[in-house]
């Protein structure tokens, strides 16, 4: 069922709906209940094995966290950044088109699951599975486009809209995902056949709500929303870890990638705030006095959540919450507040994170302006977060310098809509200048 489903998904502006024959459509796989299990599990196979790895790997090399390390044409023009890349460059058209088909297999579910007879419980962890994939999915994607189509359209001719909608849109499926879990929480069918082992469900809910209603403030000027950024990161609970697995069969996907050398992390994280002392550095990487090829940078030997073809990658990370508690509370002026958070990542000791993620420093003792601040947040989520597909995003919102008068931190704003894209949807705008 999933290599059918997978094959008949339209992306962004094209369709690849090619009729088999011999094989049930799609409309009949959709209508029984094995095929909505089976969508169900795909749609998380897919994501973990295939569209995260873009979100981690393609981001991660325009904010400088990785580099190339291979003289494929694609990844040197990533690194490049700038007007070097192009509209057709195969890393952006991955991420594009992954996470439109992540985008569509979850319209499917939310669309069909509701007619299959099945457990409410069953449902109701489809349903919220669903909503939770497609707001991820619109997440990444407005970390990295400025505009984009909130959905997909049959006729490969969606509308594109401010990518602050699409925060602003991932914020309603996540509450929408929140409060099904909580009319209806999931049965012990959901959980043994369909989520993943070491997938925390709710939890992920609760820390993505909190990720993008963060964004969609920040973006909207919606105090609001800062105040569900809150509430969403207090209902965290940080001991129950939630990670998207991996095995033989579906392997780590950023490992893999850097295994045969196409990707290497930079030496001190890829930033230049990186504060001496910080133990965080050896949770991440280990020293080498290896160089990329063919730029010949300062690499390291990945560690962290990437060395090894089975490890599991974390769905957040517990201090992700605190420091959103921290940015949240900074823009709204309770100074004493957001330093509290901060410190409350500086002083983290290895034996107080459930991933052992520690930066043993001193307590915070700079300025308390909200430039200041926000910079300091920033270093600490360069290091705290390293390599989780959000530096991207950090670096514009948090103020750091870009093009085009630097290349240093970030060598682009937004990319470009992938050449694809523009043949086959008019709505597709003007690319940005950086």
């Amino acid at each position: 069922y999933l290599l059918l489903l997978a094959a008949g998904l339209s992306i962004g502006g094209c369709s690849l709906d090619v009729p088999n024959p011999n094989s049930p459509s799609d409309n009949q796989v959709l209508t029984t209940r094995d095929g909505i299990f089976s969508l169900a599990v795909g749609l998380q196979q897919f994501y973990a094995g295939s569209a995260l790895e873009t979100a981690i790997l393609a981001s991660g090399m325009s904010s400088r966290e990785v580099v190339a390390n291979s003289t494929f044409l694609n990844l040197i023009e990533l690194e490049q950044g700038g007007t070097a890349l192009p509209r057709g460059n195969g890393n952006v058209l991955a991420m594009w088109s992954r996470h439109y088909r992540v985008i569509d297999m979850a319209g499917q579910l939310i669309t069909n699951a509701p007619n299959v007879n099945m457990d409410n419980g069953t449902r109701s962890g489809i349903m919220a599975t669903a909503y939770l994939f497609k707001a991820m999915a619109l997440g990444n994607l407005a970390q990295s486009f400025e505009q984009l189509p909130l959905d997909v359209q049959a006729d490969g001719k969606a509308p594109f809209r401010p990518r602050a909608e699409a925060f602003t849109q991932a914020v309603t499926l996540l509450e929408q995902a929140r409060d099904l879990l909580q009319s209806s929480p999931v049965s012990s069918e959901f959980t043994s056949k369909i989520q993943p082992v070491g997938f925390n469900l709710a939890n992920t809910i609760q820390a993505r709500l909190a990720r993008y209603s963060l964004l969609a403030g920040v973006y909207t000027s919606n105090n609001a929303l800062f105040t569900k950024a809150e509430q969403a990161a207090n209902a965290v609970n940080p001991t129950q870890i939630s990670v998207f697995p991996y095995d033989t069969r579906t392997q780590n996907p950023v490992y893999n990638q850097i295994v045969i050398n196409n990707y290497a992390p930079r030496d001190s994280l890829g930033t230049p705030l990186f504060e001496a002392g910080d133990a965080r550095l050896a949770f991440w990487t280990t020293p080498s006095a290896a160089t990329s090829n063919p730029g010949g940078y300062r690499i390291e030997t990945v560690r962290g959540f990437f060395d090894a073809s089975t490890k599991s990658i974390a769905a957040f990370l517990p201090g992700e919450m605190r420091l959103i508690r921290a940015e949240v509370y900074a823009r709204l002026g309770q100074t004493a507040n957001a330093v509290a958070e901060i410190d409350s990542i500086r002083r983290k000791q290895a034996s107080q994170d459930p991933f052992a993620i520690g930066a043993n420093l001193p307590a915070y003792s700079g300025p308390t302006t909200l430039a200041d601040l926000l910079t300091e947040i920033y270093r600490q989520r360069c290091a705290e977060l390293y390599m989780q597909g959000l530096r991207f995003e950090d670096s514009r919102r948090l103020g750091r310098p870009g093009p085009p008068g630097s290349f240093v931190e970030r060598n682009r704003d937004f990319y470009p809509y992938p050449q694809s894209e523009r043949d086959n949807n008019p709505n597709t705008p003007s690319d940005p200048a950086n």
